[in-house]
């Protein structure tokens, strides 16, 4: 199973930033040190290209994220001053998405130890989002043949509105976001399939409505390839959740998402997003988690 990492490509931020940055690394080194992967399992991913991310982005923003000509307003709401470092550490985290697509339509499942940035819109980044990895990703496997429909299924525990907000009118890639009803962003885009959750749901309320989420996702999207963000962030001990899943109840969202894929013979791409656990290695033990059970599910 190919896994692409990006936490070697540094990105600078203040004393005190609230951004996890660290839990990249550590997810590494977990995986590494669980015996089920080695150093020949992990990549380094290319840097999107201006042509991968116009496929998704305007070019005027491209060119203001790649320059540093972005103005305060925007980089305030990305969250992460500017740098270069920023800049390809945002590239490489779309390269890396594009990567786990190709992989797992060559092998059936791969991820990227980063990305689910899916607060990035077409013209704008907001919420540590400054490219769109999913729908950057996905337009690359259309323009290279290699995949025709696509379903992006996003647990993550806030919605994915950069990406719903991108792939509007886009028929061919089906949009599915489950998440916090009353968490940010709230002033919500509209994906393909929204399903919306009370504060403190717990691990059967969320799998039921997973579950008819699926049924739809998977009926109306026919697609020949997954992307799924699996977020760390609707855990009960998150800073930034605000619902109630156990570390068994996260497992099982994983493990009926890797069953559908499986079931239907779909290659499955996988992208860490969210994850603000008070206690990092929580985060950390969820995402080590999914990736695992991944090797597992497909005997890679």
């Amino acid at each position: 199973m190919k896994l692409f990492y990006t936490d070697v490509f540094v990105l600078p931020l203040p004393p005190g930033h609230r951004f996890p940055m660290e839990k990249y690394a550590r997810l590494r080194q977990a995986l590494l040190s669980g015996g089920r992967f080695s150093e020949a399992d992990f990549h380094l991913p290319h840097a999107a290209t201006d042509e991968e991310l116009a496929r998704a982005h305007d070019p005027a923003y491209i060119q203001a994220v790649s320059c540093g000509a972005l103005d305060e307003k925007a980089k305030k709401a990305i969250g992460f001053p500017w740098s270069e470092g920023m800049v390809e550490r945002s590239r490489r985290s779309a390269g890396a998405t594009i990567g786990a697509c190709r992989a797992a339509l060559a092998d059936g499942v791969s991820a990227n130890l980063a990305g689910g940035t899916h607060h990035a819109f077409a013209d704008h980044g907001e919420g540590f989002c400054v490219f769109n990895d999913a729908a950057v990703a996905a337009r690359a496997m259309q323009a290279e043949g290699r995949a025709g429909r696509i379903l992006i299924v996003d647990c993550d525990v806030h919605q994915g509105n950069g990406t719903a907000s991108i792939l509007r009118g886009d028929d061919s890639i089906f949009t599915f976001s489950i998440h916090g009803a009353r968490n940010y962003p709230f002033d919500k885009e509209e994906s393909d399939l929204d399903i919306e959750l009370p504060d403190g749901c717990t691990d059967e309320a969320y799998l039921l409505h997973l579950d008819h989420g699926l049924d739809t996702a998977f009926d109306l999207a026919r697609p020949d390839l997954v992307i799924y963000l699996a977020g760390a962030d609707p855990y009960q001990d998150d800073r930034l959740g605000r619902l109630g899943l156990s570390f068994s109840g996260l497992l099982e969202r994983d493990r009926r998402v890797f069953q559908r894929c499986r079931q239907a013979e779909l290659p499955l791409a996988i992208s860490m997003a969210g994850g603000y656990a008070r206690n990092i290695d929580d985060t950390v033990h969820i995402h080590r988690n999914t990736i695992e059970l991944a090797k597992i599910a497909w005997g890679r």
